[in-house]
C-alpha cells in the first residue's frame, strides 16, 4: 500500500559513534524522500564526526576513522540536509527514540534551528513492536519475505524500513488494536497523522522524555526530585534549576524546550 501524503516524508537512518544522544555523533546518514507524487529521491552522506569512532561501533556498521577522515563535518553539510528535509515529515526504525533526537542535536550544534515540533514522526519499529515485537531484519523477513542484505548499512536499512511500512499498511488494514484505555480501533491506516499517533510510545515534550505532558496536558519534569512537578512551578519556586539544567549534560533539544517554556512563562 502506498502512503497517502499531505507532506513529503523522509525516511532516515543514522550510523553513529555510539548510542548517547548527548555525546555521540553521526558518521553516516541515509535519507529517502517520498514525494507527493510517489517519486523517490535519496541522499547518502558520510560524515567526519570529529571524534574517534569506537571499535565496537565500527564493528557494527563497518565505518572506521580512516573512512571518514576526509569527509565533511556535519556542520559543513547541515544546510543541505536541512533544505532536503524542509517541509517534510520524518520516518525511520527506532527513529523517535534515537535517530531524530540525535539529528536534532547535530543541527543545534551546527547552529541550525529546525522546528521539529510541527513534523509528524513515523516510527516503523514502534508499529512493529506493538504488533509483532521483533527487529528490522526479522521485520523485513516477516513483512516483505526478503532477506535484508547489508544490514547496518544506512541506505539498506532506510530502504528496508520504507518497504516494511508499506507492507504493514497492507497487513494491518483490517486489524483492530486495543489501546491503553481498552478502546478498540483500526490503527494502521494510510494517514500520516494516525501513523504519527500510533507509532509514538510516549507523551514527550522533548525527544528524550525529560519533560512530558501529564494527563491534563501540562508540561512536567519526568526525572529526579521534581518528577511529576509542573515545569512552571519548578522554575518559579526554584529559580536556580533552569541554570543548573542548562549547564548540565542534558540534550541541547531538551534545553531548547526548557528555554521555550521559560520564555512562555515570562510572556504571561
Amino acid at each position: 500500500m502506498q502512503l497517502e501524503l499531505k507532506n513529503p516524508v523522509v525516511f532516515l537512518d543514522l550510523e553513529t559513534t555510539g548510542i548517547n544522544v548527548v555525546t555521540d555523533r553521526i558518521v553516516e546518514i541515509a535519507l529517502l524522500k517520498i514525494k507527493l507524487d510517489g517519486n523517490e529521491e535519496e541522499k547518502l552522506f558520510r560524515i567526519n564526526p570529529e571524534i574517534p569512532i569506537p571499535d565496537e561501533a565500527s564493528q557494527i556498521h563497518g565505518i572506521y576513522d580512516k573512512d571518514v577522515e576526509d569527509e565533511p563535518t556535519f556542520k559543513e553539510v547541515a544546510k543541505n540536509l536541512a533544505k532536503f528535509i524542509e517541509g517534510c515529515d520524518l520516518g525511520g526504525f527506532n527513529s523517535n527514540r534515537f535517530d531524530i533526537p540525535l539529528l536534532a542535536e547535530e543541527f543545534l550544534r551546527a547552529d541550525i534551528d529546525i522546528d521539529f515540533i510541527k513534523r509528524k514522526f513515523i516510527d516503523v519499529q514502534a508499529i512493529f513492536h506493538k504488533m509483532e515485537k521483533r527487529t528490522l531484519v526479522a521485520a523485513y523477513k516477516y513483512y516483505c519475505n526478503k532477506e535484508l542484505i547489508n544490514a547496518h548499512s544506512a541506505m539498506a536499512d532506510t530502504k528496508a524500513t520504507y518497504e516494511v511500512l508499506k507492507a504493514q499498511l497492507d497487513r494491518y488494514r483490517d486489524v483492530e488494536y486495543e489501546d491503553s484505555n481498552g478502546k478498540k480501533s483500526k490503527p494502521i491506516v494510510n494517514n500520516i497523522e494516525k501513523l504519527d499517533e500510533f507509532s509514538s510510545y510516549n507523551n514527550n515534550v522533548d525527544f528524550v522524555g525529560r519533560i512530558v505532558y501529564d494527563k491534563n496536558g501540562i508540561e512536567v519534569f519526568n526525572f529526579g526530585k521534581n518528577k511529576g512537578v509542573p515545569v512552571e512551578k519548578v522554575l518559579t519556586e526554584q529559580p536556580g534549576y533552569y541554570s543548573w539544567m542548562l549547564n548540565s549534560e542534558f540534550p541541547l533539544y531538551t534545553k531548547k524546550v526548557l528555554t521555550r517554556l521559560k520564555l512562555k512563562m515570562m510572556g504571561k
